[in-house]
Parts: C-alpha cells; structure tokens; sequence
C-alpha cells in the first residue's frame, strides 16, 4: 500500500504490517483513503481529526449549494394584456431575484381547442423576457396543462 501523511516527506510503498508498525510508533492511526485505487491509498494521521475534517468539508459544501427556487406563472388561454402584463411584471421580478420561472396555461373543459393560442402566449411571453432570461424548455402540452420554463441569464 501507499502511505502518505503529514509526518512522511514524500509518499511511499511498503507493506501493510510495516505501515501499521509506523502509524504505530507515531501514536496515530492509518486511514484507507482509496482502496481502489493501484496499490491502495492509506494515511497516516488522527482518526478523529480526520472525522471532523470530513464533516466540515461536508457542511461547507453543503452551505456552497444553490437552491432552485421554480415560481410559477399561470395563465387561460385567453388571458387579456392588462393581466399578461401584470404576470409579466412579477416574472420579471422572480427572475431579478435568481428564481427560475414556469409558465403554464391551463385548459379547463373545452378550452383545449385553444391551444394554439396557448402557445402563442407563452411565445411571447418568453420573447418579452429574452433580456432577463433564456428558455430551458420550449411550451409543451402535458395533459390539460402546456408548460414552458425559464431560467435566470448567468451575470457575468
């Protein structure tokens, strides 16, 4: 196996017994890092540091991570400008904040025969927002409902 560690200049390969001897003779412990790897990884180091160090690591990573946050818009597929634009204001607003946004059209009853308007709609809409964002899922119709999603442009 390699032993690596913070007492051990450079990295070498002996056998597991002698590296047990060595942690041994440091008063710490050895720590398989990558048994997969060609020979196997092992550290010389305190067992309990190392825990905590992982666990550290863990919670850095996991404050580093972006939530998602998906608002949704919902609209009838003959919705008027003053309620298109109302929606289209709280959109935009959504997307300042870094929220994405899913915009659907819901068709109740007869209302599928619109659908075509429905996707009109959703074009435009997406067309209005091309400043502020980019489509990540062209309008689909799934079921009584046709969605389009979209997604916050990157500030570079």
């Amino acid at each position: 196996m390699r032993v690596v560690g913070e007492n051990i200049e450079e990295p070498r390969v002996m056998a597991t017994r002698d590296a047990l001897r060595l942690a041994d003779e440091m008063e710490l412990d050895l720590i398989e890092i990558s048994p997969k790897a060609e020979p196997p990884v092992c550290r010389i180091a305190d067992y309990q540091k190392f825990l905590y160090q992982q666990k550290k690591k863990a919670k850095e990573m996991k404050a580093n991570q972006s939530k998602v946050v998906i608002k949704e818009i919902r609209f009838g597929p003959q919705t008027d400008d003053h309620d298109y634009n109302f929606k289209l204001k709280h959109a935009e607003n959504f997307l300042k904040e870094g929220a994405k946004v899913k915009a659907y059209v819901f068709f109740r009853g007869r209302s599928i025969v619109f659908k075509e308007q429905g996707e009109i709609l959703l074009l435009r809409f997406a067309t209005d927002l091309e400043a502020l964002a980019k489509v990540e899922m062209m309008p689909k119709l799934d079921g009584k409902k046709m969605n389009m999603i979209l997604a916050p442009k990157s500030k570079k």
